[in-house]
């Protein structure tokens, strides 16, 4: 955990109570990060900061490890410190119970080199205060945590797939160091203290105790010369542009993963993973129902009495539809593979509603070949209502 963390009020930022559930966390950061993105705000020095700092608050608060260690140290720090009776830090932590420029309060809970609370610091503290013999878990670097961000695409675009360029803001892995947290041309070494473990343990009378190594900080390793840039957490955050391949098909509310696209894992460790929730704009032309295409085509009465063939619109151009003589106004008519490209290769279908278009104004003309007709209907013996329920 970040020292800068105990300095912000992340529920503040994103407008929620400390006693929001997940739902309520993603739903707030959503809202913020449209009104605030970059792309949205551009030139606005004011809302890219905000927007960074929506951000970082997301990242911590949706990752529940992240959350409970933040909530723990607000809690046991409010104040500047554990409070009567409890921790005062030494020396080594800066001067009138402060902290120096270099100092990581979430060493203390053994997440310095991305462990959490039970990774050796307060967790062992506690964990270790009726010690059985069992094995310390080390402070080791911990993958970095999942993103999670959102695209909205045209109809078509969801349907054909499309390539599109993502901006987002979040922690990724410092680019002078690549994540190790030491100046370039140096590494960390193994704490010899601790012998990389991040913990040491000692015995008072029939107790046995294990706390944070004060020689690394628990991390299990020392940074001799950290890196100027990242101040030897490995992590910076910055925006970036990914360029992400959204398959054909994908549908309203889909999430896609990239692995690897994720937060940038603590001290080398492996980064997490991007996820993608794809939202698809409605088409004026064309529906969809799963991997087949609806489309509703205006016909007159005459082309359903005699029989017509329409040129309708595709993904990929126009294509001719047979309407049968004598068909009925509403009937669906089926083109086959004209529809949502799929995985395997194959499409779904086209599927045509014929409607039926009134005419709201007629010639003279065409009003007394109309009656003409009516009149030869009634001959015909011919009953619209011929066995409906009603009649």
């Amino acid at each position: 955990m970040n020292r800068e963390w105990l300095e912000k009020d992340f529920y503040k930022e994103l407008g929620i109570s400390s006693s929001a559930n997940p739902d309520e966390v993603k739903k707030a950061y959503r809202k913020l990060a449209r009104d605030l993105h970059p792309d949205k705000n551009p030139g606005d020095s004011a809302a890219e900061e905000r927007f960074k700092a929506v951000s970082e608050a997301h990242a911590v608060l949706s990752d529940p490890d992240k959350r409970k260690e933040y909530d723990e140290a607000r809690k046991l720090f409010a104040g500047g410190g554990f409070g009567r009776g409890g921790f005062t830090p030494g020396p080594q932590y800066g001067q009138g119970g402060g902290f120096s420029s270099d100092f990581n309060i979430g060493d203390i809970f053994g997440s310095g080199a991305a462990g959490s609370a039970s990774d050796g610091g307060l967790g062992d503290i506690l964990g270790g205060l009726f010690n059985r013999g069992g094995t310390r878990t080390s402070s080791r670097p911990r993958r970095g945590s999942d993103v999670e961000t959102e695209t909205t695409l045209g109809f078509r675009e969801a349907a054909q797939g499309v390539t599109v360029p993502l901006r987002m803001t979040s922690p990724a892995a410092c680019t002078t160091c690549h994540g190790s947290g030491a100046k370039p041309g140096t590494s960390p070494r193994v704490c010899p203290h601790c012998n990389g473990t991040g913990v040491v343990s000692r015995n008072q009378g029939a107790f046995g105790f294990s706390e944070p190594c004060e020689d690394c900080r628990g991390t299990g390793s020392i940074i001799d010369d950290p890196c100027v840039d990242c101040r030897g957490s490995g992590i910076q955050n910055r925006t970036r542009t990914i360029t992400v391949r959204i398959p054909p098909g994908v549908r309203d509310g889909q999430r896609i993963r990239l692995a690897g696209q994720g937060e940038a894992g603590l001290r080398g460790a492996p980064p997490g993973d991007l996820f993608v929730t794809v939202h698809v704009s409605q088409d004026k032309v064309f529906g969809r129902n799963a991997d087949d295409l609806t489309l509703v085509l205006p016909v007159s009465y005459a082309e359903l009495v005699l029989g017509t063939t329409v040129s309708v619109p595709t993904l990929e151009g126009r294509v001719g539809v047979k309407v049968p003589p004598g068909t009925a106004d509403g009937r669906t008519l089926r083109v086959r593979g004209r529809g949502v490209p799929k995985r395997d290769g194959g499409a779904g279908d086209l599927l045509v509603t014929v409607k039926v278009a009134v005419p709201q104004k007629l010639d003279d003309n065409a009003t007394e070949a109309l009656r003409r007709y009516a009149e030869a209907e009634k001959t015909s013996g011919f009953d619209p209502r011929a066995g409906w329920a009603g009649a």
